[in-house]
């Protein structure tokens, strides 16, 4: 009697990590690595051609301004059209960006404005595939796993950027600006080419709807219908700017002049980004009940940084400071999203995260602008207080909202078929409502 065959031992990925969850989060590593990486290059770029740091800001504002202007309408056009289409063309339009930006660095003959052009372009992409992505990604997972889901994708996203900066930067001491934005734009092309192969097979049907401003109208009531929504997103269009004035400007200011150069300050954000990395692992583990009031609270910690800026602490004490508030700020992103998971109908996903996304960065050029005028007008010190201040007002001010403090975990939840777990792609055949 022959013997049969032992079976062969395959990997096995968790019953939540289905196949387009995979190919989400494997191509936001990729183009994570890639564009981490691209945003060093795209400033030493500009500075080799000739250009001063004002030039470097006008190229950055440059590829801000349309991701401002159009991120309202991406999300309408994500939440009309099939997401994955919407994801694949924005990739497309930023792997011919970038790859032109590097043809004319690799050349020397990039002008300014050719690289203010370019760098709109890969905005304009940006503000498109960003609501997309998302809501792809809240409809990829079921409701029970959702969190552990988000940590994982989330601790994916910051490491590759970890990485993808020290690498980036590295590659441009070693080879040159031009050859790590040629890389970036083959990281697109490779993350458009996974994403085409997202299986929408069980998403319902998106209905024809009465145009775009009809669909930006049912987004806004959507969003302003949820008291815990839209308080923390106003919350959070300030202090991501008064976060992003405190570090794009003050960090580096008070570094050099009191801290001892650049060295000591690139470490304080890598520690940022190494405690974002631990706190996605405890939000593997840990899933708080009231999730909203778990992220709020830890939101409190972002006002250290600031503060000790403003002291200025030494260096030490400093690379702590912002490695706790790295893990603390984590909490909060997964704690988000899976509010945004499990309150948002499938079919407004992309709509509320645009106006998500909108009300997160619209404020941010213009807090950082105002950044060299606040310190002349009231000093360093005072300004970074200032920042501290507004940090903890507004986190207060939101933690008195009920809805916030009172928001809680379903542990399961019925979908409608074709929605969020109809998305998963974990079981071969069709998935019935729960």
């Amino acid at each position: 009697m022959t013997t049969p065959p032992a079976p062969r031992l395959r990997p096995r990925r968790p019953a939540w990590a289905g196949r387009n969850y995979t190919l989400l989060t494997t191509a936001a590593v990729v183009t994570g690595l890639g564009n981490a990486g691209a945003l060093i290059a795209a400033a030493f770029a500009v500075l080799e051609a000739g250009g001063d740091g004002g030039d470097v800001g006008l190229v950055a504002a440059a590829r801000t301004l349309p991701l401002v202007l159009l991120l309202l309408i991406g999300g309408a056009v994500a939440d009309r059209l099939p997401r994955h289409r919407v994801m694949v063309a924005a990739n497309s339009l930023n792997c011919l960006s970038q790859a032109v930006f590097a043809v004319l660095v690799l050349s020397g003959e990039a002008r300014l404005w050719q690289m203010a052009v370019l760098s709109a372009l890969g905005g304009t992409g940006q503000a498109f595939f960003s609501p997309a992505a998302e809501g792809m990604l809240l409809s990829s997972v079921n409701g029970e796993q959702a969190a552990r889901a988000f940590a994982l994708f989330r601790m994916g996203m910051n490491g590759a950027q970890i990485g993808g900066a020290a690498l980036g930067g590295a590659l441009v001491a070693v080879v040159g600006p031009g050859w790590v934005l040629a890389v970036d734009a083959a990281a697109f092309a490779v993350a458009g080419a996974l994403r085409s192969l997202l299986d929408v097979s069980a998403v319902a049907q998106r209905e024809p709807g009465g145009g775009i401003l009809r669909d930006l109208r049912e987004g806004w009531r959507e969003f302003v219908g949820r008291p815990w929504l839209w308080s923390i997103v106003v919350q959070f269009s300030v202090v991501n700017a008064v976060v992003g004035a405190a570090e794009a400007v003050y960090g580096p200011l008070v570094a050099e002049d009191q801290l001892g150069g650049a060295r000591p300050w690139g470490l304080a954000l890598a520690a940022f980004g190494a405690g974002t990395v631990l706190g996605g692992l405890l939000m593997v583990r840990w899933r708080p009940r009231r999730m909203l009031l778990a992220g709020s609270l830890c939101i409190l910690p972002l006002a250290l940084p600031s503060a000790a800026l403003a002291v200025p602490v030494p260096v030490a004490p400093l690379i702590v400071v912002m490695f706790l508030v790295g893990v603390s700020v984590e909490v909060f992103g997964v704690s988000w999203m899976t509010a945004l998971h499990q309150e948002i109908p499938e079919d407004k996903l992309s709509r509320v995260s645009a106006y998500d996304w909108f009300g997160s960065i619209a404020m941010v050029p213009l807090a950082t602008a105002l950044a060299g005028p606040a310190e002349e007008a009231f000093g360093r010190s005072a300004s970074l207080w200032g920042c501290s201040a507004l940090i903890l007002a507004l986190t207060l001010a939101v933690l008195t909202v009920p809805d916030v403090r009172r928001l809680r975990r379903r542990e399961t939840e019925p979908v409608a078929e074709g929605g969020p777990a109809a998305a998963t792609d974990t079981a071969p055949e069709p998935v019935s409502p729960r």
